[in-house]
């Protein structure tokens, strides 16, 4: 019993520093790296429901749950955070403190939160019109070209 809480003491402080690299990497624990995991992760598990409960998943001609379309989303989350990864190197190189940065997660937030409304729209959920007007206007702000990764 004591090797077992050994080893799980090694493996948690394991995981605590790599999340701890990972975070310094991703510019700190900040508001904008929280409003963006937050809504990454929301839009993750409302896609989930969307294709698992309702079926009307845009993503398979079923509409159902798919591994594969599970896997791609997650992997697109990753770039997500590799583009952020890539504003706080600009930021260090162009000296702009932390502000290429904060229009990168300001940008992907506001995705998120569109892709949140589309899927409470397959669920039937309905919303304030205001929020995907402010969510459209925030990810306009942030970046007037709009380009596809």
């Amino acid at each position: 019993m004591n090797n077992f809480i050994c080893i799980k003491n090694l493996v948690l402080g394991a995981l605590a520093a790599a999340g701890a690299v990972a975070l310094e990497a991703l510019g700190g624990w900040d508001v904008t790296l929280k409003a963006l995991l937050a809504f990454m992760a929301a839009d993750y598990v409302t896609g989930l429901i969307v294709a698992a409960v309702f079926r009307r998943s845009p993503k398979t001609r079923q509409g159902a749950l798919s591994s594969r379309a599970g896997f791609m989303g997650l992997l697109r989350k990753c770039c997500i955070l590799l583009v952020v990864l890539l504003g706080v190197v600009l930021d260090g190189m162009a000296g702009t403190g932390g502000l290429i940065r904060a229009g990168v997660c300001l940008f992907f937030t506001s995705n998120e939160g569109l892709s949140i409304l589309e899927n409470l729209g397959l669920m039937g959920v309905t919303y304030p019109r205001f929020l995907r007007e402010m969510l459209e206007a925030m990810r306009k702000q942030s970046d007037e070209g709009d380009e596809k990764i």
